[in-house]
């Protein structure tokens, strides 16, 4: 049996493994930015349980965030799609 931690390390590896490479630069550029802009849909991957979150424009963490601009929507859209797979939570 997993532990919460070991399936939300899994779960990260999973959504990250379907990022391309130019979409893993992107958002290691993201990383350097001090914040999301209002509005900007994102995902904070220690968190992946809280689903889709909207930046409210102050300062986020950035080292763990995954933001949708990023990502192409295709890519996007698979991640929603693993997120809400029931299997990726157990």
């Amino acid at each position: 049996m997993k532990t919460d931690k070991t399936t939300a390390l899994a779960m990260r590896d999973d959504v990250l493994k379907l990022l391309s490479d130019n979409e893993m630069a992107s958002v290691s550029s993201a990383e350097a930015v001090a914040h999301l802009s209002k509005g900007d849909e994102y995902l904070d991957l220690e968190a992946l349980g809280k689903g889709v979150l909207r930046a409210d424009g102050s300062a986020t963490l950035m080292e763990n965030v995954l933001p949708q601009k990023a990502v192409q929507p295709a890519t996007w859209t698979k991640i929603l799609a693993k997120l809400a797979t029931p299997a990726a939570h157990s």
